[in-house]
């Protein structure tokens, strides 16, 4: 039965057809296997009261799994706390640690039901009160177990919504490659990793973090390219709700990239107030300045200067990304939350 044992572990409620309460389908392979139940006993009323226990054991045992399974789905691997600030803002603020603690508290009511149902079967003396056990429990799991499909549903589409994103290694530095649309941070993205992010020349060609690797002398220091932000506080799109994540919770360097020739559609002083803005909102995390484009027209002088075309400033750009990391005090860039993991 491997085949089926495969299907059971990815979850009931993702088998489940489109509409369909997640509960549905967990009841449904939970009352399954209860029914499926083979008891023995020296007497035939003896294997009756251990059938009842065993199909509330059972249907208890595997609704239970399947609840935790749909919390591991959505948190696992390693989530951090850069992949819960980027689900509160994209999926609602607050939403997963809710659908967490309702499952889990789900799972706690279930299993004290089932200790306490197991205690009354115990006591009782005929089948008819053995069905009547059964039945009462039945009604109350599925109860419990209908009360959170809200719950299931956005652990699933969490699930999905992670699957369609970048899985950082928490002990890795990040070098966050930020900046206005359209300004070159895809290009370098993919001089600097093994990152192949689309490039073109229009904005928001980026409309999800990438993440790449690079070897400038450390074991795997992450490259993310992030989408372009426009600077405009609550009206960010998004994509622009990511890169601000990516900017504020991932980052270990934050690489902004600028265009100074405006052939991306925007100012100078525009990209530089948004530079500013992060500066001030985040203090604590390396800055550097890069003027890209410097194949199409003269820079300010102000900064390092770049292209992705020719090649030029690349070296020292890489040698400024090590200097500054390697002068770092160690310490996890992207904090890990395993521990609601560790616990189920």
């Amino acid at each position: 039965m491997v085949g089926g044992k495969g299907r059971e572990d990815r979850g009931a409620a993702g088998g489940a057809r489109p509409g369909t309460p997640p509960s549905s389908a967990i009841l449904d392979t939970a009352f399954r296997s209860a029914y499926r139940t083979t008891p023995h006993g020296e007497t035939p009323l003896d294997r009756a009261r251990r059938r009842a226990l065993l199909k509330i054991v059972r249907s208890s045992a595997t609704v239970t799994r399947h609840l935790r399974l749909a919390i591991r789905l959505a948190i696992r691997p390693g989530l951090t706390e850069f992949d819960r600030a980027l689900i509160d803002r994209r999926l609602g603020a607050g939403r997963l640690a809710r659908a967490e603690r309702r499952v889990m508290r789900a799972v706690e009511r279930i299993r004290g039901l089932s200790v306490e149902e197991q205690r009354l079967l115990r006591k009782e003396s005929n089948r008819t009160e053995f069905a009547e056990s059964v039945r009462r429990f039945y009604g109350r799991l599925a109860s419990f177990t209908r009360e959170v499909d809200p719950d299931l549903r956005f652990l699933a589409e969490v699930a999905r919504f992670r699957k369609d994103h970048p899985v950082l290694d928490p002990g890795q530095p990040v070098v966050t490659v930020a900046g206005f649309p359209n300004v070159g941070k895809s290009s370098l993205v993919a001089r600097l990793s093994s990152a192949t992010p689309k490039v073109a020349a229009y904005p928001f060609t980026t409309v999800a973090i990438e993440v790449g690797h690079a070897d400038l002398g450390f074991d795997r220091l992450q490259v993310l390219d992030t989408p372009g932000v426009l600077n405009r506080g609550r009206a960010m799109n998004p994509s622009e709700v990511e890169a601000d994540a990516a900017v504020s919770r991932a980052a270990t360097v934050i690489l902004f990239v600028l265009d100074p020739t405006g052939s991306c559609g925007y100012t100078l002083a525009e990209q530089e107030k948004l530079l500013e803005r992060w500066r001030n909102e985040v203090p604590g995390i390396p800055i550097i300045e890069v003027e890209t484009k410097a194949d199409v027209g003269p820079g300010t002088g102000r900064r390092l200067a770049v292209s992705a075309a020719t090649g030029e400033g690349l070296d020292t750009l890489r040698a400024e990304i090590r200097r500054i990391l390697g002068a770092l005090p160690p310490r996890p860039t992207v904090g890990s939350t395993d521990e609601t993991v560790n616990a189920l």
